[in-house]
């Protein structure tokens, strides 16, 4: 492995969710665990509130929100060593443009890594090619690195980028069965699989009825968000307002926090195609993915092809645990061992290379003239990545106010972030336990 430069490295997470802080935040961990950690929240429909992030439980260095133009004019080529943007395909190939604009003429500039923050199951080209460009694009697993390279090979763009890793947040103990305390069954619940009304309410009744067939069995329903809060995709149903038709018996409860807390009491995971579903199996819990509405693209459950996971509340019903095949768990990114190791030999060998070659995405207006102009408007971007409206600080008369309601929003957003992981967390987590 190369030698590594003067530490701790400098890390800058761009988040536009809750779910992408938390992949953007443990990968920059994954790099480097004494890193110093600096987060830019995208200002948008789902920038994560106080609580989500107390939820999650990850602390920063420091911690702003800001838009997509503010980020482009402060995240100079030397402001950090490493600049992961874990956002959106689309809103990533806005600052693959934009700082290949910004940090043109420097000697040099971060090392640039994105990615996916859990299952691919949908929109594989699209999302890839917006990616395409960064100097790190990272693959889940071994299934999606031939995937990945597959689609860069079919267009014809370098495969170099693409390393091979897992999900940062695959961790936790073995499970062990804890004779002192309830079978729990855990439903992961998701924002958008199912989408409509009658799906939800049938994916949870059958939760509920489950309860009521087991009064020895504890059934959580895991929850993703408070109502009105947004995740990385819009909820029009909540479960929680689901839930007030059903009169549920006393061994079903509504729980938040982290989910890894919730797993650490967990006998069989429930879900439609959860991310969960790859935290459970890591850490050899039963786990069931449900068929009862079909098994189909629009749902992710056809990722789990051949796993050995696939069952419906039926079969649940009558006792049935499903056991994961070994070898499609090694092959999707569910294994032992170190699998950042290559991360991180790419990371230092780049910063090692001394002046790094421009950002290059797929997109331009020579490939993509009707599609990429866009895209880059969506974060205020012109064709060829300038913000088309100037930024707080290169404004006139009023710069000085808008520079104190800045450092005004940022003082109280860390204080709350603060409070949060301190104090706001662990009443949510007892809340959940209730």
């Amino acid at each position: 492995m190369p030698e590594r430069t003067s530490l701790p490295l400098r890390v800058t997470v761009i988040a536009d969710s809750d779910t992408r802080w938390k992949w953007g935040a443990l990968t920059a961990r994954r790099i480097d665990p004494d890193a110093r950690l600096d987060a830019r929240f995208l200002r948008g429909r789902a920038t994560p509130t106080p609580r989500q992030l107390a939820e999650l439980g990850i602390p920063a260095d420091t911690m702003t929100e800001q838009t997509a133009a503010e980020m482009l004019a402060e995240i100079s080529a030397d402001t950090c060593d490493v600049l992961v943007v874990s956002c959106v395909g689309g809103t990533i190939q806005c600052f693959l443009h934009g700082f290949d604009r910004a940090w043109r003429g420097h000697a040099r500039r971060p090392v640039v890594v994105t990615g996916y923050v859990g299952v691919v199951y949908e929109k594989l080209t699209d999302g890839l090619l917006l990616r395409a460009g960064a100097d790190v694009v990272l693959a889940n697993s071994t299934d999606d690195a031939l995937r990945f390279r597959s689609v860069y090979e079919g267009v014809g763009f370098p495969t170099g980028a693409i390393v091979e890793t897992a999900l940062p947040f695959l961790d936790g103990a073995a499970y062990r069965r804890d004779s002192s305390r309830p079978f729990t069954v855990t439903f992961a619940v998701q924002p958008s699989a199912p989408a409509e009304r009658p799906e939800r309410l049938y994916l949870l009744r059958r939760a509920v009825e489950h309860a009521r067939r087991n009064p020895d069995r504890e059934v959580l329903v895991k929850l993703r968000s408070m109502p009105g809060e947004q995740t990385t995709h819009i909820e029009e149903h909540p479960y929680q307002h689901l839930m007030e038709s059903l009169e549920p018996p006393e061994n079903v409860s509504l729980v938040y926090g982290a989910m890894g807390e919730v797993l650490d009491r967990t006998d069989l995971l429930v879900t439609v195609s959860s991310t969960a579903a790859l935290e459970s199996l890591h850490r050899g819990i039963p786990t069931a993915i449900l068929t009862d509405l079909g098994i189909r693209e629009t749902l992710g459950n056809h990722h789990f092809l051949g796993s050995g996971c696939l069952a419906s509340w039926d079969q649940l019903d009558d006792g049935g645990l499903p056991e994961a095949d070994p070898e499609w768990t090694a092959s999707h990114g569910v294994g032992t061992g170190d699998p950042y190791a290559d991360l991180r030999a790419r990371v230092h060998a780049l910063r090692a290379a001394g002046r790094l070659p421009r950002l290059t995405p797929y997109y331009t207006l020579r490939t993509a003239p009707g599609y990429l102009p866009g895209i880059l408007a969506r974060q205020g971007l012109d064709p060829e990545g300038l913000p088309t409206v100037r930024t707080a600080t290169a404004t006139g008369g009023s710069s000085r106010v808008r520079k104190a309601a800045r450092r005004m929003i940022r003082k109280s957003a860390r204080t709350a972030y603060r409070q949060g992981v301190q104090r706001v967390a662990p009443a949510i987590r007892r809340w959940g336990q209730l």
